[in-house]
């Protein structure tokens, strides 16, 4: 089985010196892992995915609501990995069900 990580990797420092991920980023990689599954044959077994629903969260630029990097400040806390916040977890959960 595969699985595969996509927030712990590729995170971007900001001018001051917050840790991110872009969310187009992480759905980018995550599509290019279900096209290699495809190509070969296999399929993407899990995806691991750094999200909180308990906090309201900014921690990763993008998504539907459009997160600038001025809006890391509002509700950064993150000490690890950024988190997807549950409007993006959302997104990215109705991203991964429409895979065939």
């Amino acid at each position: 089985m595969w699985s595969c990580d996509r927030t712990a990797r590729d995170t971007r420092t900001t001018a001051d010196g917050i840790k991110t991920r872009y969310f187009e980023d992480i759905l980018g990689e995550l599509d290019k892992a279900f096209d290699i599954h495809a190509a070969c044959g296999s399929r993407l077994g899990g995806v691991h995915i750094e999200l909180t629903a308990a906090e309201a969260v900014t921690e990763c630029i993008g998504g539907a609501r459009g997160l600038a990097e001025g809006d890391l400040k509002r509700a950064y806390r993150s000490q690890l990995d950024p988190r997807l916040n549950y409007e993006q977890a959302l997104e990215m959960a109705m991203f991964i069900a429409a895979q065939k």
